[in-house]
């Protein structure tokens, strides 16, 4: 689908918590922008960092660290620097293109923030192609931000990696560095850095104007506040939707038209993220929202054969920096491939467990980890189907 403003879809509940980052509207301008929400406080460091903690604020860019944290350990003799992570490399999303074309001031806002706090000798946004124009336009209307650097992200699913993404910008190779190594203390130009998804750093920008409190007053007390999501797969409409952290993925995918408990199972996270069962969409995703993907798998469609193919591309997309990823997600999409077709299906399922559990923390960045998640998730909720094709048969294509 294309990445543009209209992907966004209103919220029609009235009884749904209003909009917090989308509260400027469709391709705000700093004017519309500044009408929503007044402008920036800017506080100091500690002050932010205060606000942060009490805001429960956690990262919306996958891993979920949180954010008070990530600006404590950010230290060092040398000024640090400060990177907003805009790529999306993540198939099955596009919120943050979303929130770019339609709320780049307010990104802007807690980019500035952070980097002031910080006092950073850098300040940069690393932003997938489409997103460069709207944030550009942004710069312009602004007197704040001629030291923002933009820089448009390489293609690729492990382009957007935290270290990947330093990696591009220091030589231009858009693949991870050593999983050991700290960016908050050494990063970018051997700085400290600070390196946050675009959403985290709107989210931010809230926390400085309002406060943690008010941040943490809707949503899962344990994980405050709203978040984006894009919704995709098997609904009347595919979009990007601003909601509480405690909504349940039952109602977020009725947000979009459709139906969770008809489902052959919904993906949390996209393709590092977990199946789940029609039965357990009664729960809020949690920390399984990840990059904040929900894919709806419809009654008619096999779960395997969609599982066998993001396992495909998940080997496809290795960095080929480490033998789990050079050969542990290569082998584990073979036998995806031979479990969905049916071929020795029960001993397939079983050497892909093996193999899930043989790469899993061994790899030089995440990928493998992600990838292992994914296959655990299917082996558990398509079992009835392993079964089925064990026999000849899908339960899907008999529908």
């Amino acid at each position: 689908m294309t990445m543009t403003a209209d992907n966004v879809q209103p919220v029609s509940d009235p009884a749904a918590t209003p909009p917090r980052l989308l509260a400027a509207g469709h391709s705000a301008d700093a004017l519309a922008h500044l009408s929503a929400f007044g402008p920036r406080r800017g506080l100091r460091r500690a002050d932010l960092e205060r606000e942060l903690e009490r805001s429960g604020l956690t990262g919306r860019g996958g891993a979920a660290f949180p954010a008070f944290r990530k600006l404590a350990a950010t230290t060092g003799r040398r000024a640090p620097v400060v990177i907003g992570n805009g790529s999306e490399g993540e198939p099955w999303s596009w919120k943050d293109a979303v929130l770019l074309a339609n709320a780049p001031h307010l990104v802007l806002d807690g980019l500035l923030t952070a980097s002031e706090a910080l006092g950073a000798a850098r300040t940069v946004l690393y932003l997938h192609a489409a997103a460069v124009a709207p944030v550009a336009a942004a710069v312009a209307e602004r007197s704040d931000a001629g030291r923002v650097e933009l820089i448009e992200a390489a293609d690729g699913f492990v382009a957007g990696e935290a270290s990947a993404v330093v990696n591009a910008l220091q030589t231009g190779r858009a693949v991870p560095l050593d999983r050991t190594r700290r960016l908050s203390e050494s990063g970018l130009d051997g700085r400290p850095t600070l390196l946050h998804n675009v959403e985290t750093l709107a989210q931010l920008a809230l926390v400085d104007r309002y406060g943690g409190d008010w941040f943490r007053s809707v949503g899962d007390p344990e994980r405050p506040g709203t978040r984006l999501v894009t919704v995709t797969g098997d609904v009347a409409a595919e979009g990007v939707f601003e909601v509480p952290t405690d909504a349940t993925v039952l109602d977020i995918v009725a947000r979009a038209g459709g139906e969770a408990r008809l489902a052959a199972g919904v993906l949390l996270g996209g393709y590092h993220g977990r199946w789940i069962a029609p039965s357990e969409t009664g729960a809020a995703p949690g920390e399984s929202a990840g990059a904040g993907v929900v894919h709806v798998l419809g009654p008619q469609r096999c779960g395997l054969a969609v599982t066998a193919a993001i396992v495909q591309e998940l080997a496809a997309a290795s960095a080929r920096q480490c033998g789990p990823c050079l050969f542990g997600l290569s082998a584990m999409a073979d036998r995806f491939a031979e479990l969905a077709a049916g071929r020795l299906a029960p001993q397939a399922a079983a050497e892909l467990a093996r193999l899930a559990e043989a790469v899993d923390g061994r790899g030089s960045c995440h990928h493998p980890d992600g990838a292992a998640r994914l296959v655990r998730s299917a082996l558990r909720v398509f079992a009835r189907d392993i079964h089925a094709h064990a026999e000849g048969r899908c339960l899907r294509s008999a529908r």
